[in-house]
């Protein structure tokens, strides 16, 4: 216990000597607002793949079309990838009222039913709006069936971090439902 004090006393202290910053995630799953029947077997997400600008741990803007700054103060507190694919799993999850989504690989000997893999190519704010554009791609592993879809949308958002990582969240959420719906299908 002592110990825990302890540490928890320095990394406020050399947080506080480094500056001050606000930490963000988007990795709180958003709310389904349509259930859909159970999906039938188990579901096996993929990392979600993101921009090399979301690597990094400050918020990216896109100044212009071929320049990205990073906000000061502002960083995630996750890396993206994983935050992102932990709450597409938990979304999946509440949308099928479907326990058996996972995240794939596994390092199971069995696969499963469906695997869905989702490739984000623009996640940015930029001219007051943040912009993503990704595709995914499902795949029913038994019939070898598989399908993609192209998706893209725009939220307005304001100049400050709080107002950005908002509008990410909004965009996500679009993605999230718009997966699930194709998915039902």
């Amino acid at each position: 216990m002592i110990k825990n004090l302890l540490l928890a006393g320095m990394l406020f202290l050399f947080g506080g000597c480094a500056g001050s910053s606000s930490y963000y995630v988007l990795s709180n799953a958003s709310h389904p607002k349509h259930h859909f029947a159970a999906h039938p077997g188990t579901i096996g997400v993929e990392k979600v793949r993101v921009p090399r600008y979301l690597f990094k741990r400050e918020i990216a803007v896109a100044k212009s079309s071929h320049e990205i700054v990073f906000l000061s103060g502002a960083q995630w507190g996750e890396d993206m990838d994983e935050g992102l694919t932990r709450r597409l799993i938990a979304y999946l999850r509440h949308s099928f009222n479907q326990p058996d989504v996972f995240a794939y690989p596994w390092g199971m000997d069995s696969q499963p039913d469906v695997k869905v893999r989702v490739d984000i190519t623009r996640f940015i704010a930029q001219n007051g709006s943040v912009y993503l554009d990704a595709n995914w791609y499902i795949e029913n592993m038994h019939t070898g069936r598989k399908h993609s879809r192209l998706f893209s949308t725009r939220v307005k958002v304001g100049n400050d971090a709080e107002s950005i990582v908002s509008a990410m969240d909004q965009a996500f959420s679009q993605l999230e439902s718009a997966l699930a719906k194709d998915m039902k299908h």
